[in-house]
């Protein structure tokens, strides 16, 4: 999408249009839930795809507001300003509440990880209903983010201190299943001005009590939390060394991104042809067909020819099974994936080799291969049960 915002209201139809420009990310046939909470990037995301909507470049339109009780009035007020944004624009509107900081209690969980769980199962429950309310087939639908460069560059920044995983340094998908992200090439001030832009010249704007055209979050500013800490603190030394490190950057991890599919499309091949879910007897199945990797509940056994394969496609596809395993939220530990591969030995199954990983998995390896499944079916095969 571009972001040329000079002449901001002259444009705002190819903006809105910009939201469409990725190949099969949006389109007339999508149904789109838009992730809504308030604030200037969704704030904006919001009086674009209600154009495209209008232009027809775009299917039905609702908003998602997920009130995470951390806030008190002010996310109350939160909600009442997205309700009003959806009446200024004639978009349907879904509000939840979601008691965050309780459920993060009773779980153990971080409360930051227990509020995107919750706001993305409210988000596929409401875009099944706006699906069916509009006739429109659930694989069409579509839940949109307002994720932007700045968030890119911040989970870049995150990684790199902190460590990731394959493809980790892309940062974010712009599709990943039904949730897209048609504003990662915009900045957060560029969005903003956008904002003011449409004020200027007179268009149909939500404000609060205080005139403001967006909601603020006042714990954005407080740097004793990782993403704002970097946000405030570590990005603004970097623009200050190179002003174009936003553009310079995003476009950095555009390649690695690239770079990433591609390996990532290789890592599948290797799986479907070197890897077996536990207990099959066979990689494909008799009409040559590959195996589903969905079925990995049980484990999988990585067959004697997976070690012929390069470190790093090894790593990518282990990295994936055990997601596979674990579910999709679940954090794979560098050393589970090293673990496994350390099961080979010049690309050879060691015989007898065992290990515990992600705490609950076991790893064991003969000459039929490197057999990864649950601790309880381990020790049930060991007694002979």
């Amino acid at each position: 999408m571009g972001c040329d915002l000079d002449n901001i209201m002259k444009t705002e139809g190819l903006l809105a249009e910009g939201l469409l420009e990725m190949e099969g990310l949006l389109g007339p046939d999508h149904a789109a839930l838009l992730m809504v909470s308030g604030g200037s990037d969704s704030t904006a995301l919001t009086y674009l795809a209600a154009r495209a909507r209008n232009e027809e470049l775009l299917g039905p339109v609702a908003l998602l507001h997920v009130n995470h009780q951390l806030r008190g009035v002010d996310a109350a007020s939160d909600a009442e300003f997205v309700e009003g944004l959806a009446r200024l624009l004639d978009i349907p509107c879904f509000v939840c509440e979601v008691d965050v900081a309780g459920e993060a209690a009773r779980s153990g969980s971080n409360v930051e990880a227990v509020a995107r769980r919750e706001r993305y199962l409210a988000a596929n429950e409401a875009l099944a209903s706006l699906c069916q309310h509009e006739c429109v087939p659930l694989a069409e639908g579509r839940i949109v983010t307002a994720h932007t460069a700045d968030d890119r560059i911040e989970n870049f920044y995150m990684r790199s201190i902190v460590g990731t995983g394959p493809g980790g340094f892309r940062s974010m998908k712009r599709k990943n299943g039904p949730v897209v992200r048609p504003l990662l090439n915009c900045t957060r001030e560029q969005l903003r001005a956008y904002l003011r832009a449409r004020k200027g010249e007179g268009l149909p704007v939500m404000e609060d009590a205080t005139g403001a055209l967006w909601r603020e979050d006042a714990t954005n500013a407080h740097t004793d939390r990782f993403r704002a800490y970097v946000r405030h603190k570590m990005v603004p030394v970097a623009v200050k060394w190179n002003a174009q490190m936003p553009e310079v950057l995003t476009r950095t991890m555009d390649l690695i991104a690239d770079e990433d599919d591609m390996l990532e499309e290789m890592a599948v091949e290797l799986v479907q042809q070197r890897v077996i879910p536990a207990g099959a007897d066979a990689h494909v199945a008799e009409d040559g067909a590959p195996w589903d990797e969905v079925a990995l509940s049980q484990g999988f056994k990585l067959l004697p020819e997976f070690g012929g394969a390069p470190a790093p496609l090894q790593r990518r596809a282990v990295h994936r099974l055990l997601k596979g395993m674990l579910g999709q939220d679940a954090r794979i530990d560098a050393a589970s994936v090293e673990a496994v591969l350390a099961a080979f030995a010049e690309g050879v199954p060691r015989s007898g080799y065992t290990a515990n990983i992600q705490g609950d998995l076991a790893v064991s390896s003969n000459k039929r291969g490197v057999l990864v499944e649950p601790m309880a079916e381990y020790r049930r095969r060991r007694k002979g049960c």
